[in-house]
């Protein structure tokens, strides 16, 4: 494939941002080459400036459920433009999104908009610890919630791909109260509120874990940290930034059936647009100003196009068998990856939820960050330029999830097993 046009972008940009990109792991730094540049994408498919045509499974790292350039999508933002893109004052697409969301969560009965996920999480930390009264937080390792200090200790996503476990720049007395328990070990969390249970204001998950690569919850994983947190006085942060409206319209805790305390959001409620939300029960949320003393803001905070994007995605998300389609072909393409790499006896697992979905070249099922750090990185390079190649994109790190859209036909994912068959046969020759 020709990638002339993009080494030549690649070349300019790299004197305007840090490693030529604006998000590490766009910088393909993971699969040991240079980034493509991409110029459109229309349902499935995108274009890279050398007109490579690619069927796409990074979606724009999320919020693409619906594809690229849907219709509906693109019509409602361009209204909202028509009438002006921001106005930093309250607009009726705001109610209308908020009660939507409510509707499908009604655990955020009261919740703020915000512009990125990392914001959501960043300040629903803040809320927790002031209406707690608590300074601590206990994450998971492999998990990544955004870049605000507190959460780049052993954080997921882009550290995870670049290999960094903890970042300069955050003081150790932000790190020192940011504890570490590896994702699915109930035991480590039972006994970290043993020693210092006092002291967390909240433990944040993602429910699903997206950001080491997918990582299935263990059986009565949630259960057990509602349970843990309720009894210590702690709050239950779920980060559904990926998963809400991605694994079901209610997110995972429908799914599972647990109530966290706060919910983040962000990716699909804006459509493709910058967006992010945070929100709770009542009582908690009210401690937001100009309710409460916790001060948060943003200029740009509920902006018009963003409204009108989540509202449009939203509205088609909640038709049909949305999610029993996206099932489908989810499980349909982890089985055809399974079976490709059976063929070859190459040690390989598919993590799968819904429309998420992660290839470890593993020889034992990922669970935790240190089973998905023992992946083979290098053979998963290969996997993904072979796959790229052949008119496949995912996402060019091992650590990150790959997405599926409805746009996605069945002769796209059809597609994308013949040439995972291609590709592992030459890597086991």
């Amino acid at each position: 494939m020709k990638t002339d046009n993009s080494h030549g972008l690649y070349e300019q940009a790299l004197r305007y941002f840090p490693g030529g990109v604006n998000s590490p792991v766009r910088a393909f730094r993971a699969v040991g080459r240079e980034p493509l540049f991409i110029t459109r994408g229309r349902g499935s498919r995108i274009w890279d400036a050398d007109d490579n045509e690619s069927i796409d499974y990074v979606c724009s790292w999320g919020p693409l459920i619906l594809g690229h350039a849907h219709p509906q999508v693109v019509a409602a933002i361009e209204e909202a433009a028509e009438k002006g893109t921001s106005f930093g004052a309250p607009t009726e697409r705001e109610t209308a999104l908020a009660r939507e969301i409510s509707g499908a969560l009604p655990s955020m009965e009261r919740l703020r908009f915000v512009n990125s996920g990392t914001e959501a999480t960043m300040s629903a930390l803040r809320v927790a610890r002031a209406y707690t009264g608590r300074n601590q937080v206990l994450k998971f390792e492999g998990c990544y919630h955004g870049h605000a200090d507190s959460f780049l200790v052993r954080a997921g996503s882009g550290a995870a791909t670049l290999g960094l476990p903890d970042s300069p720049g955050v003081p150790a007395s932000c790190a020192q109260d940011t504890l570490l328990a590896p994702y699915n070990d109930i035991h480590a969390v039972e006994r970290l509120f043993g020693t210092q249970g006092r002291e967390i204001a909240a433990v944040i998950v993602e429910p699903v874990a997206a950001n080491m690569g997918v990582v299935l919850p263990a059986p009565q994983f949630l259960e057990a940290l509602r349970q843990i947190t309720q009894a210590f006085g702690a709050l239950l942060i779920f980060d559904e930034v990926i998963t809400g409206f991605r694994v079901a319209y209610g997110g995972a805790q429908t799914l599972y059936n647990v109530i966290p305390d706060l919910t983040c959001l962000g990716k699909i409620i804006g459509g493709g647009l910058p967006v992010g939300a945070y929100g709770g029960k009542r009582e908690i949320m009210e401690m937001v100003a100009p309710s409460g003393p916790v001060y948060q803001a943003g200029t740009l905070s509920g902006n018009p196009l963003a409204m009108a994007a989540g509202l449009a995605t939203l509205w088609e998300l909640g038709q049909g068998q949305v999610y029993t389609i996206l099932e489908e072909k989810g499980r349909h393409l982890a089985r055809g990856l399974r079976e490709a790499a059976a063929r070859t006896g190459r040690p390989f697992q598919v993590a799968q939820m819904g429309s998420l979905l992660t290839p470890f070249f593993a020889s034992e099922e990922v669970v935790d960050y240190v089973s998905a750090r023992a992946a083979d990185t290098q053979a998963y390079a290969r996997f993904f330029w072979g796959m790229l190649q052949r008119g496949v994109s995912l996402p060019p790190s091992q650590f990150e999830a790959a997405f599926i859209s409805l746009a996605h036909t069945q002769a796209d994912v059809d597609a994308t097993i013949a040439a995972a068959q291609e590709v592992l046969r030459e890597m086991a020759s």
